[in-house]
């Protein structure tokens, strides 16, 4: 528990900050907008920090996203399972489906990191920005996902709960 109680701190640390970069993206952009239009001046890495911005908070904003479950679910089914049903199908998730897949792309998505470091890339735009912080970012995204769902699998595993259903009267109305 100490394990997932770390991993939890952490998770909710950086998702925390990653939140605050889509926030960061949306003045940047205005403010390229503003710069291109009022005096006509253009930067592409001004624009490739729009993405990296977004990319950032996506990546690092996952394992938060789970950690908090709040990813989207279809819950027609499991609304009327028992909480023991929902646990079980909760803890094979994670082990036939989360993990096995940021495992691998973690594994897949490391080598490019690498190289990418290793060679010092840059973007091919003039005036662009390093790629290989963006390529790290993919990769430490991964791993923190893995580790989020480590934990998560040992607060299951030693009796936590399942995600409950939504309740209905949380839904927004339609």
């Amino acid at each position: 528990m100490r394990f997932a109680d770390i991993v939890d701190r952490v998770t909710r640390g950086i998702g925390r900050v990653s939140a605050w970069l889509v926030l960061a993206a949306a003045l940047l952009s205005a403010g390229n907008a503003l710069m291109r239009k009022v005096f006509a001046v253009s930067s592409n890495a001004m624009l490739e920090a729009q993405w990296y911005l977004v990319g950032i908070s996506v990546m690092l904003g996952a394992a938060w996203v789970l950690q908090d479950n709040a990813h989207i679910r279809i819950e027609l089914l499991s609304s009327r399972f028992s909480a023991q049903l929902r646990r079980r199908i909760e803890i094979l998730g994670h082990l036939l489906m989360l993990l096995p897949f940021a495992g691998l792309m973690l594994w897949l998505c490391w080598p490019y990191f690498a190289r990418s470091f290793a060679q010092n890339e840059t973007s091919i735009n003039t005036g662009g920005l390093l790629v290989w912080p963006m390529r790290g970012v993919i990769a430490a995204g991964f791993l923190l996902l893995c580790l989020q769902s480590l934990a998560t699998l040992v607060r299951l595993l030693n009796g936590g709960a399942a995600p409950a259903p939504t309740d209905q009267n949380d839904l927004p109305p339609e």
